[in-house]
């Protein structure tokens, strides 16, 4: 048998090269399907991972429209946003309900001239988002100027393909 594969009598392919072929063409038959399921699996975790994208620039753009509709003291938006069962624990120590808030927050002695987030995190758990953020919020209440710059934690629980904020947390960093 000459180098190869070939016949000494130049006839083509030994029956030794047609088996190793065989051989080869059996082994990519059985790795397809091993193949298209990994390509397939590969699609479904990126299809998945866009939607969470979505909602997680959902619930940013909402806790965006918190911010602002705290900052305006729109109480209907505020209402539409918080949930029944909400309730907040401001840098004081302090709970509110959602009724309690939204008096807090329609407070005329407050003027609030800035309210910022930054640095905002979305994780997605199905239907509830945990959001990690700063906080910095600069204003007047009665007559005397204040500021803030706090972390904060917001729960939002999507409930019939909306998203309500369910948990708040804000607390002032410890700097020794």
């Amino acid at each position: 048998m000459a180098p190869g594969g070939m016949s000494n009598t130049g006839e083509g392919p030994s029956l030794v090269t047609w088996h190793r072929v065989q051989g080869m063409q059996q082994r990519c038959m059985r790795i397809r399907p091993t193949l298209m399921v990994c390509v397939l699996c590969s699609l479904a975790l990126l299809s998945f991972a866009q939607d969470k994208s979505a909602e997680g620039a959902k619930v940013l753009a909402l806790e965006k429209k918190w911010t602002e509709a705290y900052r305006l003291r729109d109480i209907n938006i505020l209402s539409s946003l918080l949930a029944e069962e909400f309730v907040i624990t401001v840098e004081d120590g302090n709970t509110y309900g959602k009724a309690g808030y939204i008096t807090h927050s329609a407070d005329t002695a407050v003027h609030v001239q800035l309210a910022e987030l930054s640095d905002l995190r979305v994780r997605l758990h199905g239907s509830v988002a945990v959001v990690t953020g700063a906080y910095h919020e600069k204003g007047e209440s009665k007559g005397k100027p204040y500021e803030y710059r706090d972390r904060l934690t917001d729960v939002w629980m999507n409930t019939g393909g909306r998203w309500q904020v369910i948990a708040s947390h804000y607390s002032v960093p410890f700097n020794p």
